[in-house]
């Protein structure tokens, strides 16, 4: 035959137990999900960092060109005409 109540453990004694394991196990959680956005955030003045991230290059006078040919703005003749008062404007003085 066993001793089911040898120890004396009451209905306060299991309450107090199951809310024992709900506060540990709400504290494991709790440390993890920490945890995690710990490793998840950027190191400060790392490339994420917002404050010290230089602002893009503006795109080069070809670049836009090449974007207006792209989207059909202007024909092939006007593209290599503009491109080469590019290129000679580059070399040089222009003269108008």
């Amino acid at each position: 035959m066993m001793f089911w109540y040898d120890h004396d453990m009451n209905g306060w004694g299991w309450l107090g137990m199951s809310l024992g394991m709900i506060v540990f196990w709400g504290l494991i959680v709790t440390a993890f999900v920490l945890l995690l956005r710990t490793l998840g955030r950027p190191a400060p003045g790392g490339s994420h960092d917002s404050a010290l991230r230089t602002p893009p290059a503006p795109p080069s006078a070809e670049q836009l060109l090449a974007e207006r040919f792209a989207r059909g703005e202007i024909d092939e003749e006007e593209y290599q005409r503009r491109l080469r008062v590019l290129h000679t404007a580059g070399a040089g003085p222009a003269k108008h």
